[in-house]
C-alpha cells in the first residue's frame, strides 16, 4: 500500500506535458489491444490463444507438482513457441498489418459502426424462401452469413452487390446463366455485401468422400471463421449447414429456419408465418405458365 502512495505521488509530481505523452501511451496501447481482439474476435485464433494459455497453464502446474519430464519437456517447446505462433497467426497477422495501413476504415469501424449485425427476421425468412426454391429446382447455391468474424478479405475478391437481402436477388445470382452464380454469396446482417466470392476448401478427411467443392468450401469457411454456410446441392437438391468446421444436412427448409433464428437471432423457436415455398421446379412454372426460357 505505500507503493502504492508512493508511485501515486510521483505521478502528482510530473508535469503536465509528461502526464500527456502517458496519457496518449496508455490510450494508444488501449487501442491496439482492441484492434487485435477485434481481428481475432470469432476467427481460429481464439482456438490458438485458448491452446496457448492451457500451455501455461500445464508448464506452471507440472514445476509445482514436481512432474520433472513434463516440465523439461514443455520447457523445450517454449523455444519453438514464436516461430510456431508466426506461423498459426500468419492469415490474423496480415490482416492486422494490412488493417493498421487503413486509418480511415478503423475509426469508420470504431466510432461509428458494430462488427456483429444482426439479422432480422424477414431477412432469415427471405433466405429460408430463396433456398426452398433453389433445392426445389436444384439449382446448386453457396450462402455465407457472418456471424462474429468479418470476411472482408472473401468480399474482397468477389463482386460487390451492398443490396438488401431478398429471395428473388438470391434466386437471381445463383439461376444457371447468372455470370456470378459460381462462388458464394457473403451476407452481413441484413445485407448481402458480394457474390461469386472464392472460398477456401476445406481438407478434413472426415468428409464424406461424395462432398463435392461447393460443400467443401461451406466447411473450409467454417474452420477459420466464425460464420454459417448454407449449401444447396445441384445433384440431389439437398439443403445443408456447415458451421464449426462440420456439415450437417437438413431434412427440410423448415428446420433451416430454427437454425437461422438460432444462429442468427438467439431466438429457439419463434412462431412466424411461413412464406409460399416453391413445390416445382422453376422450369415446370414456367411451362404451366406459357413462359418459354
Amino acid at each position: 500500500m505505500d507503493d502504492f502512495h508512493i508511485l501515486l505521488q510521483n505521478v502528482r509530481d510530473l508535469p503536465l506535458s509528461d502526464k500527456l505523452i502517458n496519457v496518449v501511451d496508455i490510450l494508444v496501447v488501449a487501442y491496439v489491444v482492441y484492434r487485435l481482439l477485434m481481428l481475432v474476435r470469432g476467427t481460429r485464433a481464439w482456438r490458438i490463444i485458448a491452446g496457448i494459455m492451457a500451455f501455461v497453464v500445464f508448464y506452471w502446474l507440472s514445476g509445482k507438482l514436481g512432474l520433472t519430464t513434463l516440465n523439461w519437456l514443455l520447457e523445450k517447446g517454449t523455444y519453438l513457441g514464436p516461430a510456431a505462433l508466426v506461423i498459426l497467426l500468419l492469415p490474423e497477422l496480415r490482416a492486422a498489418i494490412e488493417g493498421f495501413g487503413k486509418p480511415s476504415s478503423i475509426l469508420q469501424k470504431l466510432v461509428f459502426t458494430n462488427v456483429e449485425e444482426r439479422a432480422e427476421a424477414h431477412t432469415v425468412e427471405e433466405i429460408v424462401a430463396a433456398v426452398a426454391e433453389l433445392a426445389a429446382g436444384s439449382v446448386g447455391a453457396l450462402i455465407v452469413v457472418e456471424r462474429m468474424a468479418p470476411l472482408d478479405d472473401f468480399v474482397s475478391n468477389g463482386v460487390l452487390l451492398q443490396a438488401r437481402v431478398s429471395a428473388p436477388l438470391l434466386g437471381s445470382i445463383f439461376f444457371e446463366n447468372n455470370p456470378l452464380h459460381d462462388g458464394a454469396v457473403i451476407i452481413r446482417g441484413d445485407t448481402i455485401l458480394a457474390a461469386a466470392c472464392r472460398l477456401p476448401l476445406s481438407e478434413s478427411q472426415t468428409l464424406d468422400h461424395n462432398v463435392h467443392m461447393r460443400h467443401r468450401a461451406a466447411v473450409g469457411i467454417t474452420e477459420s471463421f466464425d460464420c454459417l454456410s448454407l449449401v444447396v446441392s445441384e445433384e440431389r437438391g439437398t439443403i445443408s449447414v456447415a458451421s464449426d468446421g462440420g456439415l450437417r444436412r437438413l431434412s427440410s427448409h423448415v428446420e433451416l429456419r430454427k437454425i437461422l433464428n438460432k444462429e442468427l437471432r438467439n431466438i429457439d423457436d419463434e412462431p412466424t408465418t411461413e412464406r409460399k415455398t416453391p413445390d416445382k421446379k422453376p422450369s415446370e412454372r414456367r411451362k404451366k405458365s406459357g413462359v418459354t426460357p
